[in-house]
């Protein structure tokens, strides 16, 4: 069977979940949060990109989204392929990352694994997309994204984690991107 992601309905909204390879704890640096978040914006901005919900974890990230343009397979598709290129170029040019070495392996080890890789993978390649075709499933949806750091014992409230649409939905107003709500 395949593991390549399907979206059937191009106009529909979607909960998604990625993980970086081998659940790699990349995100713990603000340099690779910003990198994320500058790639959604440009993407809500440049490549028709609805965002509705999302969370940064350190090791992966969920989102509700929606193509204007009804090709969320390809947006998809750009945003990973861009943030995994930007997020290696970030990694081996930091003189900080005490984890380069390790994490730059790791990445090149994947890479060799996956013949659709020409050198590092960053993400892993399965998606799972689910539609959000009714309104109890968007809202189940936007729970579990929320809630996940709470879950991960990061935060006590959702609206707490920094990387995270929960604000964008509480009276905090202190949001790392604006939602297109």
């Amino acid at each position: 069977m395949s593991r390549k992601y399907k979206f059937h309905n191009k106009e529909g909204s979607y909960f998604i979940s990625f993980a970086v390879v081998n659940w790699i704890d990349v995100f713990t640096r603000e340099i690779y949060f910003s990198c994320i978040i500058d790639s959604l914006e440009y993407c809500r901005k440049n490549k028709g990109l609805e965002l509705f919900g999302y969370v940064i974890m350190p090791n992966h990230m969920h989102m509700i989204f929606r193509s204007k343009k009804g090709q969320p397979s390809e947006l998809l598709r750009d945003f990973k392929g861009f943030t995994a290129r930007e997020l290696l170029k970030l990694i081996q040019g930091n003189p900080k990352e005490s984890r380069k070495n390790w994490m730059l392996q790791s990445f090149k080890e994947a890479g060799t694994k996956n013949s659709n890789v020409k050198n590092m993978q960053f993400w892993q390649q399965h998606n799972q997309p689910i539609e959000c075709y009714s309104a109890e499933i968007f809202e189940q949806k936007l729970n579990y994204i929320h809630k996940n750091p709470v879950k991960a014992g990061f935060v006590k409230q959702p609206e707490e984690w920094k990387y995270s649409s929960a604000s964008n939905y509480s009276e905090t107003g202190e949001n790392a991107i604006d939602l297109d709500i």
